[in-house]
Order: C-alpha cells, then sequence, then structure tokens
C-alpha cells in the first residue's frame, strides 16, 4: 500500500488539510466537511493508499500558495494535481478550474459548457465531490438565481472567499 502524506493548515477561513501522493496534490479540502469520511474513503480507495500525517515537497509548495493565494498575491495556482473521481466528475472540475478569480459561474452554465445542459443536478453533486478546494474553485459557483448555494467548507466560508477575491481582485 502507498502513502497519501497529510497534513492540516489553519487559514484565515477556516482548517483544510492537505494531502500528497507522489509528486501531485489530492486532497485539499475542509477537515469540518459533512462528508469527510467518504471523500477521504475514496481518495484512498483510489490510490490504493492510506493517509499518514506528514509533509512533502508537494504539500510545502500547496502551503506557500495557499498562503500567498490568502494574501492576495496568487490569483491562479501552479499545483500539480491528482483529482480523483469518475469521468463525469473530472470533466466538471476541468470545466471549474477555468473560473477566473474574483468571478462566477452558474451551475447550469456548467452544465452546458460539459455538453450535457440537462445535468444540472448532476454538475452539482460533482461539486460536492470535488476535493481539491481552493485548487478546483467550487466555491465560484453559484445558483442561476445569484443565490449562493452551498460549500463544503459552509456557506459563511464560501461567501468569505467570494467576498476576498473581489476585494482583492
Amino acid at each position: 500500500m502507498s502513502t497519501i502524506y497529510t497534513k492540516q493548515l489553519r487559514t484565515p477561513i477556516g482548517i483544510l488539510i492537505l494531502g500528497a501522493h507522489n509528486d501531485k496534490l489530492c486532497l485539499c479540502d475542509w477537515v469540518d466537511r459533512r462528508d469527510r469520511a467518504q471523500i477521504d474513503r475514496r481518495i484512498q480507495r483510489a490510490l490504493k493508499a492510506e493517509y499518514i500525517e506528514g509533509s512533502s515537497q508537494v504539500i510545502v509548495q500547496a502551503i506557500e500558495e495557499i498562503n500567498d493565494y490568502f494574501q492576495g498575491k496568487l490569483h491562479r495556482f501552479n499545483m500539480p494535481l491528482l483529482p480523483i473521481g469518475t469521468p463525469f466528475q473530472q470533466a466538471v472540475w476541468r470545466e471549474i478550474a477555468k473560473i477566473p478569480y474574483g468571478t462566477t459561474a452558474s451551475y447550469k452554465e456548467i452544465a452546458h459548457c460539459i455538453g450535457k445542459p440537462e445535468a444540472v443536478r448532476a454538475v452539482a453533486n460533482a461539486i460536492g465531490a470535488n476535493a481539491l478546494s481552493l485548487f478546483i474553485p467550487c466555491h465560484r459557483i453559484i445558483a442561476s438565481d445569484g443565490s449562493i448555494g452551498g460549500y463544503a467548507g459552509g456557506v459563511e466560508v464560501k461567501q468569505n472567499l467570494l467576498k476576498m477575491e473581489s476585494q482583492k481582485g
């Protein structure tokens, strides 16, 4: 069995857990999210790996980028990522990764962009399964009516991220 090195990081708006497998970041997620155990099982099973608390060069780089992001110095992450999910989830996450800092898109827009305009609910579920918060910026997804929608880190965290990006963009 291989290893996923994990480390917690306190940010100005909550605690993240970071995970690195080989030379890629496979986890950057909110410690207190509702589906924490399910997300962790999915990642460990797919990579045939276990979590071990520790650090790696990938985690060090991720921490530097996250700190720069929260200071308004970084608007686009440069980490090598290893998102773990179905082909549909991967398509949704690739589209979300294209959303520029300080802007938003709707679940419906993402569904259209991936060629599945009727799959709004499935898009929302894929967004909810994202285990690379910030790096795959699902906090930038809002409802078509402009309402905030949900977020793995909680609605307050999502509001804080959007506010921060709008002020530092």
